[in-house]
């Protein structure tokens, strides 16, 4: 998925009168859990497009998901602009503004809630959603990180209490 966010003209005097130029802002994602933001710079605008997706793909990078929503909150700064996520319950949808919510949707997140703090220019407000994105962390990823074996939930313990009985029942006695 490929999303432009800003487009943005600018333009120097010279002799015969006005030069401009373009950048975008993309963002590129697989809806799988990576997201990419990349900028393009050109004489043209579709070639500035083009520069930043290829350079958004380049830049790719893998984010943290848990049942189409995010492990946990998270504010993060970039520059002028913040940015608070947080984790929604299913049939919520992506609450976000539209800047976040092309980062976030790219990265495949179906569920969530976001407000943008601070500054409202586009290309901060989408770097610092996604350095939010990235500063996620799976619970899993924690416990293996540190060495330690995860905790068994309700589900699995009654699970597992189920099946000793039944396996008990099973070896014959002697």
């Amino acid at each position: 998925m490929e999303k432009v966010i800003f487009i943005n003209r600018s333009s120097k005097v010279v002799k015969g009168g006005r030069r401009f130029s373009f950048s975008a802002l993309v963002v590129v994602g697989d809806k799988q859990g990576k997201v990419g933001l990349g900028l393009g710079k050109a004489n043209e605008v579709a070639d500035a497009i083009k520069k930043g997706s290829e350079d958004a793909r380049k830049k790719m990078q893998e984010v943290a998901i848990t049942n189409g929503t995010i492990p946990h909150d998270v504010l993060c700064d970039f520059d002028g602009a913040r940015v608070l996520l947080r984790p929604a319950s299913e049939g919520t949808g992506v609450i976000a503004g539209k800047t976040v919510r092309a980062v976030l949707e790219s990265a495949g997140l179906r569920n969530i809630l976001s407000k943008s703090l601070g500054s409202r220019n586009p290309a901060n407000v989408a770097k610092a959603s996604l350095h939010a994105l990235l500063q996620l962390r799976r619970k899993e990823d924690i416990y293996s990180s540190r060495g330690l074996k995860l905790p068994e939930t309700r589900k699995q313990a009654a699970a597992a209490s189920q099946e000793a009985p039944a396996a008990a029942a099973e070896t014959p006695a002697e």
